[in-house]
């Protein structure tokens, strides 16, 4: 579990991936207790439109010309092999990749104004997973000092609901090769807020039909559950001595009980083992890790799970990463990927995959009528070039791009902002990844002039952006 060590939040520690890389979901079950599990139970409530958030980071930067923003108008080297189809709402079309999407644009918003200032995957990953623009240039390694993550700001204010603990990353976190990304770590609120995730290898994309929960095996992390166990005793023992008046000692017996909950329930675990869904629910989201990965999202929707961050990027059965959105195309082999853009897109790992899946994933919370409390969210680093290059894709593109926003109080079947006629530049209503960051916030009841507190006390802000009022209602 990638996740920071309590002991290294001295201010200004920097923590290296070979750490990262160490934790487990019960690593700090020792001496400490996992930082998955320390989010106290919250006792606000917030008035917005959405109750949870289902974040879905498609790494690499789709096309927004190929998907969300077609130009049938414009000439060939710039609309490319793919044709715009209608959706379910008049007048809305979308790329023809996306059939099954596009019997549901009812339910949501494409914003095709996104834009910001960097072609670099580094820096476009940094402010598409950073609330803040505190740090624009450094994308790692990740420190004790970073702004929060929005999970983790929404783990800070509004704290667990039961057991699960309030934030989860699925299937893995997001890195290349050894770069752990900013904006995917509590920061300066502390290990208390980090998210669980299931430390699943970073192998078979297209095969991997299920999780082997190897963060929820005490065997796997070198623990046993009658230690933990022992702890919890010890520690409720303390009850009737001096020492337990303690703010820690209190604090330490909330978490190992949580822990000693969490593992030793199969209720709660059985939340993350898709295999007891319907086989063909199963189907209909994709047998493939993509797949999965958005039922599982939804599974721990219903269990109340506050935010989910999904990130899809490739991986083959040898391990090797292919950044499959980033469809630029290349002279020979990618990773046993395709090697020209428009055969990128077309592959089962890249549209048809993310077309089921995500249809399934608006379909499945809408009938089970979860999605106007939920919010989902689609997007990349940035877009691609209108021009098309010599090997039938497209290159970096920031300064116009799309992304996508359904249920939680979002308006469906609407478009907010306009590119120009070659989907290059933003025509009308620009908005940053910063913006973006602001509407889930407010979707969430967090308004923009919040704060949490540094390691000071001084309040910080929790976003530099503005929210999109009018994508609600």
């Amino acid at each position: 579990m990638l996740q920071l060590m309590p002991g290294a939040r001295a201010a200004g520690a920097m923590i290296g991936r070979r750490d990262l890389l160490k934790m487990s979901a019960l690593g700090a079950l020792g001496a400490r207790v996992s930082t998955a599990l320390q989010a106290e139970e919250g006792t606000r409530t917030a008035p917005g439109s959405a109750r949870n958030c289902i974040y879905i980071f498609l790494c690499g930067g789709p096309s927004q010309i190929d998907l969300w923003d077609l130009k049938p108008d414009a000439p060939a080297h710039i609309r490319g092999p793919f044709k715009p189809i209608a959706t379910n709402v008049p007048g809305v079309q979308i790329g023809d990749l996306l059939p099954r999407v596009s019997r549901h644009a009812d339910k949501f918003a494409i914003v095709r104004s996104m834009n910001h200032d960097t072609q670099s995957h580094d820096l476009g990953i940094l402010r598409t997973l950073l609330a803040s623009q505190s740090e624009l240039n450094r994308p790692y390694p990740v420190s004790s000092t970073d702004h929060p993550s929005i999970g983790a700001m929404l783990s800070y204010r509004f704290g667990a609901r039961g057991q699960l603990p309030p934030w989860v990353v699925l299937p893995r976190y997001f890195t290349t090769g050894d770069r752990f990304y900013k904006g995917q770590t509590a920061g300066f609120l502390g290990s208390r807020y980090e998210a669980l995730d299931l430390g699943t290898e970073k192998q078979g994309s297209l095969t991997r039909t299920a999780f082997d929960l190897e963060h929820l095996d005490l065997g796997k992390t070198g623990q046993d559950l009658d230690r933990l166990r022992g702890r919890r005793d010890l520690l409720t023992s303390l009850a009737s001595r001096e020492l337990s008046r303690s703010p820690g000692v209190q604090q330490l017996d909330g978490l190992v009980e949580r822990a000693y909950n969490l593992f030793a329930s199969r209720g709660i675990r059985q939340v993350f083992d898709v295999t007891k869904e319907d086989p063909q629910t199963r189907q209909r989201y994709g047998l493939n890790e993509y797949g999965q990965s958005f039922l599982l999202a939804r599974r721990l929707v219903e269990a109340d799970v506050r935010m989910i961050n999904v990130f899809w990027t490739f991986y083959g059965n040898d391990g090797c990463q292919f950044n499959l959105w980033d469809n630029h195309g290349a002279e020979g082999s990618v990773c046993g990927g395709k090697n020209r853009g428009h055969e990128m897109m077309r592959h089962d790992y890249c549209c048809p995959s993310f077309d089921r899946a995500y249809a399934a994933l608006l379909d499945d919370l809408d009938q089970r009528g979860l999605l106007d409390s939920t919010l989902v969210v689609v997007v990349g680093e940035f877009g691609r070039t209108p021009q098309i290059n010599k090997w039938a894709g497209r290159d970096h593109w920031a300064s116009c791009y799309a992304a996508v926003l359904a249920g939680g109080g979002i308006r469906g079947g609407s478009i907010y902002g306009k590119s120009d006629k070659i989907a290059g530049y933003v025509a009308d209503n620009p908005v940053s990844p910063f913006d973006l960051h602001a509407t889930v916030l407010r979707a969430m009841g967090v308004g923009p002039e919040t704060t949490v507190p540094d390691p000071t006390g001084r309040p910080v802000r929790v976003t530099d952006g503005v929210p999109l009022d009018d994508l609600f209602g």
